[in-house]
């Protein structure tokens, strides 16, 4: 098997036993781990009984740590790069390393493994395969609604801290009324929770539930936008052209037989 200078390696979310054999043999083999928290590490170390020394690498040190990573790397160590769950690089620090580490030509790798987006899209059922992964929404009430107008069309994944879920949520609603959300918490563990219903109804549930852990979230596309998506080139045509939502409406209604209604709500949406 081909050696690397880095590997970049997932992992558990919960379940430790999700770890692969690879990932434990990596861990085993590098002279030196990169992590967010040694202390959370050094469980999962401990608990496979891997002896490997562990460096501190976390958002806040990251660009102090470029030189010892890459005076350690010059020495002909090879080191790995794990976070404190999941995929380093997925909405966690790895990206500066990574840049400076192909910027002086050494090899890197990354292991598959854990990721929370891909266990909670694992178990919900969608129309198509198309979304877009926001990472972290931004605190700001502006930009969450900004955020739920753009991607109506399209299914939208985020994170979200429980005592943010449910005013993130109620956001979203104020927006979009009739939207159908998702979101999974606890995810491998014992108490992992799925819940996919009407945005009202998710609302009402995290209300009623006390919710821990950090939560992976779903807003499905309005069915009324995506009825009608196909035409939102010829509604942006004709809007440039200058045509009113209803002429629109009715040009369209006549020429392709769409539901005229439908047509002029989306079009005085995009107007808005």
């Amino acid at each position: 098997m081909k050696e690397y200078d880095f590997y970049v390696v997932p992992t558990p979310i919960g379940n430790l036993g999700d770890i692969t054999l690879r990932a434990i043999e990596v861990l085993k083999a590098v002279d030196l781990i990169a992590c967010e928290d040694s202390r959370v590490t050094q469980k999962l170390l401990n608990h496979f009984d891997i002896k490997t020394k562990c460096v501190s690498y976390h958002k806040y040190n990251e660009k102090e740590r470029i030189n010892q990573i890459l005076d350690t790397l010059k020495s002909g160590k090879k080191m790995a790069l794990v976070s404190d769950a999941g995929t380093p690089l997925i909405c966690d620090p790895g990206s500066v390393i990574v840049k400076e580490l192909r910027k002086n030509g050494f090899s890197i790798t990354a292991l598959p493994g854990a990721n929370a987006v891909i266990t909670f899209l694992s178990q919900i059922s969608r129309k198509d395969e198309k979304f877009t992964f926001i990472g972290f929404l931004p605190k700001s009430k502006s930009q969450i609604e900004a955020i739920a107008r753009e991607y109506k069309n399209t299914n939208v994944i985020f994170y979200e801290s429980p005592n943010r879920i449910v005013q993130t949520l109620e956001i979203i609603k104020a927006v979009r009324p009739q939207a159908k959300a998702a979101f999974g918490r606890e995810l491998t563990k014992v108490f992992e929770e799925i819940v996919v219903d009407e945005i009202d109804n998710v609302i009402n549930h995290l209300n009623e539930n006390i919710s821990k852990g950090e939560f992976v979230c779903m807003i499905f596309p309005d069915e009324e936008a995506g009825e009608i998506s196909e035409y939102e080139d010829k509604i942006k045509l004709l809007q440039d052209k200058g045509f009113s939502a209803k002429d629109i409406s009715v040009i369209l209604s006549e020429l392709y037989g769409v539901n005229k209604n439908k047509i002029y709500k989306y079009a005085v949406g995009k107007q808005m």
